[in-house]
């Protein structure tokens, strides 16, 4: 069995919350490398989307192992170190404890983390996202998963003809629940339609009976109490031989869909596939980037990455962002631009409802009209 791990986070952006200073990068490097020969991990590669820092590792000691999450969280501190010495911005802002407790878990970094047996081919998609939320993966997971018009191997393919099941966390009540699909595909999508705060956590075979996704479900805001930065997600997708080919799980990216994040984490925007060197929201904080790396995972090894998101088929999905981009702006602050109120719970409307409670008067009432 290996186990593949995406764990990330944001130590310091270079400029603003834009990229991830080089100095940083290299550090990341080193550690991995350094691991590597220490047999801690088989392999491991590092990569960026915005501000946020991936670490990309397989090894043996399957999911929250305390040894890998613990290189993770002494490479972040070296990072921020590092951010610290350049005055970037933010850093150690996900960083949400002083000390290490088992796991992270609730600490701040994000991870998705997928243990599995190899096939004789293995490919796998890793999907890093900067300025947005843990459920802008519902969409594309449902059209690769579970849309025929999608993904032609739910009808063709009598690997994938039985469908997938889907586990649905619920971020709020900390609760999670299973649909099978495509039985329960309606009551699924009533529950991932609301992104917030139902989350696609992971996805799996009901044929090969074998886990093809996981992703990263943490929100910053409801560990921290407070808004602290946007959650930043990443998702392990593997491909072929029973599952959604590599071009069906591309496929979604292909629409401008849009998910919250962008500014302060406070507004809906479209989602942009890029390429790495294009990488680094900045317009308005935006719109939220997404990259794609595949790679083929042989005998524990990382064999790529391929960028798979630099190619001009996905340009009109670009122009269809900046277009919903400049569509959304002119809102300002108004839905459907702004996130609903409810969703702006930990940013300055908690203070604001009690600071201007007291001014809140009854409405007048109607006057009743006398008998005649």
């Amino acid at each position: 069995m290996v186990t593949l791990s995406i764990i990330k986070a944001d130590t310091g952006g270079f400029v603003g919350h834009s990229a991830v200073h080089p100095d940083m990068v290299s550090a990341a490097k080193e550690a991995l490398n350094t691991a590597v020969a220490d047999r801690l991990l088989v392999d491991g590669a590092s990569a960026c989307c915005g501000d946020d820092l991936s670490l990309i590792m397989t090894h043996e000691h399957g999911p929250d192992s305390e040894a890998v999450h613990s290189f993770a969280w002494d490479v972040f501190r070296q990072t921020t170190r590092i951010a610290q010495r350049l005055g970037l911005y933010g850093a150690g802002q996900d960083l949400l404890s002083d000390a290490f407790s088992g796991n992270l878990r609730g600490m701040g970094p994000g991870y998705a983390e997928l243990e599995f047996t190899e096939r004789p081919s293995e490919p796998v998609v890793c999907f890093l996202a900067d300025k947005t939320e843990p459920g802008a993966w519902n969409l594309p997971l449902y059209k690769a998963f579970a849309d025929p018009f999608n993904t032609a191997g739910l009808v063709i393919d009598s690997k994938m003809h039985a469908g997938f099941r889907f586990e649905v966390y619920d971020l709020y009540e900390e609760k999670r629940i299973w649909f099978d699909c495509p039985r329960e595909l309606y009551e699924m999508l009533m529950f991932i339609g609301a992104p917030a705060r139902y989350v696609i956590h992971s996805v799996e075979s009901k044929t090969l009976h074998e886990q093809a996704v996981a992703t990263s479900t943490q929100r910053l805001s409801l560990i921290a109490g407070k808004y602290v930065g946007k959650d930043d997600p990443v998702m392990i997708v593997r491909c072929q031989s029973g599952l959604p080919a590599l071009g069906e799980v591309l496929e979604p990216f292909s629409f401008a869909y849009t998910a919250g994040g962008c500014m302060r984490g406070s507004h809906h925007a479209p989602m942009m596939p890029v390429s790495v060197r294009d990488a680094h929201p900045a317009r308005f904080d935006g719109p939220p980037r997404v990259v794609a790396l595949g790679f083929q995972v042989h005998d524990g090894m990382l064999i790529g990455p391929r960028d798979l998101f630099d190619d001009p088929s996905f340009d009109r999905a670009r122009a269809q962002t900046n277009e919903v981009m400049d569509y959304l702006r002119r809102h300002g602050p108004f839905e459907p631009h702004r996130l609903p109120l409810e969703d702006l719970e930990y940013t300055t409307m908690a203070e604001l409802e009690e600071r201007l409670a007291e001014r809140w008067q009854p409405m007048p009432q109607a006057a009743v009209p006398s008998p005649r």
